[in-house]
């Protein structure tokens, strides 16, 4: 099980999004934790280079994300190209890694790499976190031995495979939130009032923003809002917000724990990342799922967490300003359906999610 170094390697190509970043992470967490050696792959993003910066002990290389085009694109050709050449690249990576095992976090990111392990006759994983998973992992399955699912509508996806329901895993940063007083002077908030978190999620959400800044006036009396509107709508927002007591509007949130640990309540899009975060803290929320997402994958996660009676799912086509001011009146004026919906979220977590992947790996890694 190991090789010449002494320490079982893990390659996990987590790169493209915090949705595949952050899991990533909790588990290169989780395996390092256990005395073993990670390397992580990532993409040129912003989100990625800012993770090598904030993560200086592990080791990071960049390998080029490649979005597959339509299938009878022009676009085919130099798609085909690049990702044999970045296969290759990868292929070169788990030879000076001496790589015994690659896990794939999902997207485009995490194709090559999966590829590459199993021309080289190592066995490779691939984690999907969406209730409906993208093309990019059904077709990365096809290379692995297994497939870890955060979300069990996901399962009928993978015929023939080795599913495993492991749930998505979640960074240690969330384990230990700062008080709500710290976060509360950290935002600039009371932390003796109700607040509802707002957040965009990666993809930016202009007319999701513009409808919280309208709705304000119609929330409950003292309730305060942590709004993350994204770094490009942050000065509009702000314009619209201004003059509002208990209105804060921020425009990229790097301290996430703060954020949560002084909310009472969320409003956001529903990515698996941010869907894995509110149910293993217990927060209740009301889901408005990107609209324009791939197969429209987040109403699907949104669905599961409404099922549960953890969220209210509200399409974004059909939310005015009135319709949301309700919403957020019933969450945030009855503490009763609030503690319900926060029980709803919580049976929906799995804490250890990163550990249940490791021991998947090191069980399939002991039997070579």
């Amino acid at each position: 099980m190991e090789h010449s170094g002494g320490k079982t390697s893990l390659v996990i190509a987590c790169g493209g999004t915090g949705g595949h970043l952050f899991p990533g992470l909790a588990v290169a967490e989780e395996w390092t934790g256990r005395g073993r050696e990670v390397l992580l792959l990532v993409s040129e993003k912003k989100i990625d280079q800012e993770a090598r910066r904030k993560y200086p002990q592990y080791r990071f290389e960049t390998v080029p994300a490649i979005g597959k085009p339509a299938t009878f694109s022009p676009k085919m050709l130099p798609f085909l190209w690049k990702l044999w050449r970045t296969t290759g690249r990868c292929g070169s990576l788990l030879k000076e890694f001496k790589a015994d095992a690659v896990l794939g976090m999902g997207g485009f990111t995490s194709l090559p790499p999966c590829w590459a392990a199993k021309r080289a006759g190592l066995p490779a994983f691939v984690h999907d976190s969406n209730a409906l998973p993208g093309k990019a992992n059904r077709l990365t399955a096809k290379f692995c031995r297994k497939v870890f699912i955060g979300m069990e509508p996901a399962r009928s996806f993978f015929p023939g495979k080795d599913v495993v329901p492991t749930g998505t895993p979640v960074r240690a940063e969330m384990r230990t939130l700062p008080s709500r007083a710290e976060a509360a002077a950290k935002f600039g908030l009371d932390p003796s009032r109700p607040t509802l978190m707002v957040t965009g999620g990666s993809q930016g959400a202009r007319r999701l923003n513009s409808l919280v800044a309208m709705a304000f006036g119609d929330f409950p009396k003292g309730t305060q809002v942590l709004h993350i509107a994204g770094p490009l709508d942050q000065p509009r927002v702000e314009e619209e917000a201004a003059g509002r007591d208990g209105y804060r509007v921020v425009g990229f949130c790097d301290d996430m724990p703060s954020a949560y640990a002084v909310s009472d309540a969320v409003l956001s899009r529903s990515g698996a990342s941010s869907m894995t975060e509110l149910s293993f803290l217990g927060l209740p929320s009301i889901l408005v799922p990107f609209p324009y997402a791939a197969d429209d994958h987040q109403t699907r996660n949104a669905e599961v967490f409404e099922k549960a009676g953890a969220a209210f799912l509200e399409p974004e086509g059909a939310l005015d300003a009135a319709k949301l001011a309700a919403r957020v009146t019933t969450l945030m004026s009855d503490l009763q359906t609030r503690d319900r919906m926060a029980q709803a979220a919580r049976s929906l977590a799995v804490p250890d999610a990163a550990a249940r992947v490791c021991d998947a790996i090191e069980a399939t890694l002991s039997r070579k």
